[in-house]
């Protein structure tokens, strides 16, 4: 046991004195957390919109002094016909335009929008944006309430996605890296002929990135609840547990890989384009799996990440308990089973 620790030691000092890898295991997930949270959003902000109105009447001011008090919509212009806020629009002067009908006065009064369709799911969001503020639904039929995330932000979403793709990516690329470097430098022939058990020397180099990955996965959670204002709903434990099985997961994925290559590269080429698209495309991470077609959905059911993914939103933001994610856990646990079956096997014939 001894032996055991000085190999993880040495591995962890291997880890900490090389500052690229410091800068790829902590940097990355500071960056990627700040990017998702505060650039890369489809919250609606600042939408430049252009007033239609024949005649500036008491209810026609009210509705556009509404949108104009609002955070999502800019009034950009005034305007007397929807040719022309159309010309705007086409201009690239503005994104949207609010017709008011000349009896928007009445109880049953019109509005119609005129919106840069380019971006289809941005469009959308204006409109209903647009509608809300007009049509406030505190005096109207409809009332919406909105539960989870009532100011929604595109953060609430992103952050369980991250944590999702970075664990996955840190764990596996790192760890297969890590053991295939020392086959290309040749020294994995002298540990394994070393008096300590080749299985041990193998968990031995994994060890460290698991402490590593603990530990980004902590100052993720610190960055979401103190910078990006993204509350934490569940219990830290149950989100401990999922992420504990979800890393164990990936460090035998990436023990894996490998056991199967010989060279850094082809195990960087491997990490990279068959873990990091599909976990962006088809992991649920950007894009709702619900509106993929029924093939891309069935392919979606081997991949990990979306089951954490699905399981972090459940107890990070919903605050959903532990019975309300059996069945991830279930999947990841059994994925994890599977992986580490197949990484003792690969492990075992390369010996021989």
């Amino acid at each position: 046991m001894k032996q055991f620790f000085s190999f993880v030691l040495k591995e962890a000092k291997h880890i900490f004195r090389d500052k690229r890898t410091m800068l790829m295991l902590f940097g990355m997930p500071i960056m990627l957390m700040l990017l998702f949270g505060f650039a890369v959003t489809n919250d609606v902000r600042n939408v430049r919109t252009i007033i239609v109105a024949s005649s500036m009447d008491y209810a026609t001011r009210q509705a556009t002094n509404r949108l104009a008090a609002s955070e999502y919509f800019t009034i950009s212009a005034q305007v007397s016909t929807p040719a022309e806020a159309e010309r705007e629009i086409r201009a690239q002067r503005a994104d949207m335009a609010v017709v008011f009908s000349p009896q928007f006065t009445m109880k049953h009064g019109k509005v119609q929008f005129i919106v840069d369709a380019s971006d289809p799911n941005q469009s959308q969001q204006w409109t209903n944006y647009a509608t809300q503020v007009l049509f406030n639904p505190a005096q109207s039929l409809v009332n919406i309430k909105l539960i989870y995330n009532p100011q929604m932000r595109s953060a609430y979403n992103f952050v369980p996605a991250i944590m999702g793709m970075l664990l996955m990516l840190i764990c596996a690329m790192m760890t297969s890296i890590s053991i295939v470097r020392e086959k290309e430098k040749g020294t994995m022939e002298i540990l394994l002929v070393s008096p300590t058990k080749p299985l041990l020397i193998i968990l031995a180099k994994v060890v460290p990135y698991l402490v590593v990955s603990v530990s980004i996965l902590v100052i993720i959670l610190l960055l979401s609840a103190f910078v990006l204002a993204v509350p934490i709903a569940g219990s830290l434990w149950w989100i401990f547990l999922v992420s504990g099985i979800y890393i164990l997961l990936a460090l035998s994925l990436g023990l894996l890989v490998s056991n199967l290559v010989k060279t850094q590269f082809v195990a960087l080429i491997i990490c990279a384009m068959m873990l990091l698209m599909p976990i962006l495309m088809l992991s649920g991470m950007i894009f709702p799996l619900e509106s993929m077609p029924q093939v891309l959905q069935w392919i979606s059911t081997v991949i990990p990440t979306r089951y954490y993914i699905s399981a972090m939103r459940k107890l990070l933001i919903m605050g959903a308990g532990i019975e309300q994610v059996l069945s991830e856990i279930m999947i990841l646990t059994s994925m994890l089973i599977l992986l580490l079956i197949l990484s003792l096997a690969t492990f075992k014939k390369r010996l021989t």
